[in-house]
């Protein structure tokens, strides 16, 4: 499942993510090709529903307790909160293999433009479509959303309002199972909007927006809901919902389990759950071979990153930023990080295209070349004498690197290399271990690092990538945690979000980009292969590459 770039823990990394998963002409359990993968591959074992059990689990692994499930709320943005209320709430467009977004016949009958000066968009719901509090959807839904997104109000501690500031009416259309959505501007990433539903009755002013989601989802609409949250045993469980109108789900439960990543092999392997990433090159070793496994890969949208916080420290000088972005050796890392595996190790030049996408541009120029000799001119210009560490009005220059205190022995031999790369230029490094359920939390939410590493992921719609880069406006950051901006920057995110041309607007993204490096926002490192072991009986389910997730159709063969 895919929805928001929400931030997700893997590699040097934590991740932003979408959610997805998807169809594929067959499930893979041979090992990953080398050859870089076509924009819609996937590997999910599809099968007819009819060839499937009816009933039976599935058990997947997460990476922490969630705390906030409101995905759109500033503290909601982690992947598997993402994953989990767009389980259980309305996700009105659903990815197909090339990523392209279609309506969801469970709650839209039709979403259309149906005018283009004005832009309005009409949306036909589905009329069997009921939250579980037995109100009908309706036109008040996607108001509240839009009135707590759009911005105006800033008591909604909102994540991101892009599109939703461009929007200038909600209302109800010819019936009440019709909704007008008029913008003031053109929007090209219109089906982003509303892509998960919230309802009103749980959105409709700043405290329920911010606190009626933490540690629980208070209304749903799906076929599934919650039925236990046990924070002892650190599980959610979802059920089926006996209210759902649509094509009954095969599994009887899913459950969440919160997982260190690096009990999540384990677990897999003494059969506690049923999926797991191969992507580390210790964990394909194990389980390549393992009979009751299928190795399922799929060309995700995928990217770590390292950011670097300009908002304290000497990270808030532009020339230091610069500096550790010429220290770094990325390839080294990618080499690193991605060895042992199938694949070709390269770094990704690019903050918002995927190297197996079109508009795909290496934008990082000098910013994304190792140049030691460079580093240290900078420093140097920046006041910064040399020293081991360099000192500068009597301070050492020293950055911190956070890290969750159950990360892989891998991520923290990244970290080490990172250590050593920024020390060969006098940037003392420290490598600060912080406990994995506060990571997002306490740390990358809150502005509390110099340097931290997570992935980027599901980023189909463009625009969606305007709050990581949009200026903080006070103790809001929305999703740029590193508060790295400028107006030419979001001048250019503001033009591309209101292109309709693709052409056009794929050049707008690529110009943002080489602002992104310049200023030193960002390091993109690889794009982290989608490689996943998969419980061998599982259908439906895997490595779904650009499209969307349907764990209705998910389950086992009979």
């Amino acid at each position: 499942m895919r929805l928001t770039p929400s931030i997700v823990v893997a590699a040097l990394a934590l991740a932003v993510s979408a959610c997805a998963g998807g169809q594929s002409p067959s499930a893979s359990s041979a090992a990953p090709s080398a050859t870089p993968l076509a924009a819609d591959a996937s590997g999910v074992n599809p099968q007819p529903l009819e060839k499937l059990k009816d009933g039976g689990a599935l058990r997947m692994a997460i990476q922490q307790w969630i705390t906030q499930y409101n995905s759109n709320q500033v503290d909601g943005t982690q992947g598997d909160a993402q994953a989990i209320t767009a389980l259980v709430e309305p996700t009105l467009f659903l990815n197909d293999a090339k990523g392209v977004p279609h309506a969801n016949p469970d709650y839209l009958v039709s979403a259309a433009v149906t005018s283009t000066s004005p832009q309005v968009i009409t949306y036909k719901l589905n009329p069997k479509a009921r939250w579980s509090d037995g109100k009908p959807l309706s036109y008040k839904d996607f108001e509240a959303q839009w009135k707590a997104l759009n911005g105006k109000d800033k008591r909604f501690l909102i994540a991101s309002s892009a599109g939703y500031e461009l929007v200038s009416k909600v209302e109800q259309g010819a019936d009440a199972t019709e909704v007008k959505v008029t913008f003031a501007q053109p929007f090209a990433d219109w089906q982003s909007l509303f892509k998960v539903l919230f309802p009103a009755a749980e959105y409709d002013t700043p405290e329920k927006f911010n606190k009626h989601w933490i540690e629980k989802v208070p209304i749903t609409s799906a076929a599934w809901k919650i039925g236990n949250y046990d924070k002892t045993a650190q599980t959610i469980t979802a059920v089926r919902d006996s209210n759902w109108w649509g094509t009954p789900p095969k599994l009887d439960t899913i459950v969440f389990r919160a997982l260190d990543p690096a009990a999540q092999l384990d677990a897999y392997l003494n059969k506690e759950i049923d999926y797991t990433s191969a992507v580390r090159t210790e964990a394909y070793e194990r389980v390549k071979n393992d009979p009751t496994t299928d190795i399922r890969v799929g060309a995700r949208w995928d990217e770590v990153i390292v950011l670097l916080n300009g908002g304290r420290g000497p990270l808030a000088d532009q020339k230091v930023r610069n500096a550790v972005e010429k220290a770094i050796d990325r390839q080294a890392i990618a080499t690193v990080s991605l060895k042992g595996l199938p694949v070709d190790p390269k770094p990704v030049g690019n903050h918002f295209f995927m190297p197996n996408q079109e508009g795909y541009q290496d934008t990082s120029a000098e910013w994304g070349k190792l140049d030691v000799e460079g580093a240290k001119k900078l420093l140097t210009d920046a006041g910064w004498a040399d020293g081991n560490p360099r000192a500068k009005d009597g301070q050492p220059l020293k950055l911190s690197f956070v890290i969750s205190a159950e990360a892989t022995q891998q991520q923290i031999d990244q970290a080490t290399l990172m250590q050593q790369m920024l020390g060969q230029v006098g940037i003392q490094l420290t490598i600060e271990k912080v406990p994995g359920n506060d990571y997002f939390e306490k740390y990358v939410n809150r502005g509390n690092f110099d340097l931290v590493s997570f992935r980027n992921v599901d980023l189909i719609y463009l625009s969606e990538a305007y709050a990581q880069y949009q200026a903080p406006d006070g103790d809001n950051v929305f999703q740029n945690y590193g508060r790295v901006s400028s107006p030419e920057l979001v001048d250019l995110l503001k033009k591309a979000q209101i292109t309709t041309d693709r052409a056009e607007a794929v050049k707008l993204y690529n110009q943002a980009d080489a602002l992104v490096w310049s200023l030193g926002h960002s390091i993109a490192l690889y794009q982290r292969p989608q490689i996943l072991a998969v419980r061998k009986g599982l259908a439906n389910f895997g490595a779904g590459g650009l499209s969307s997730d349907d764990f209705n159709k998910a389950g086992w063969v009979k």
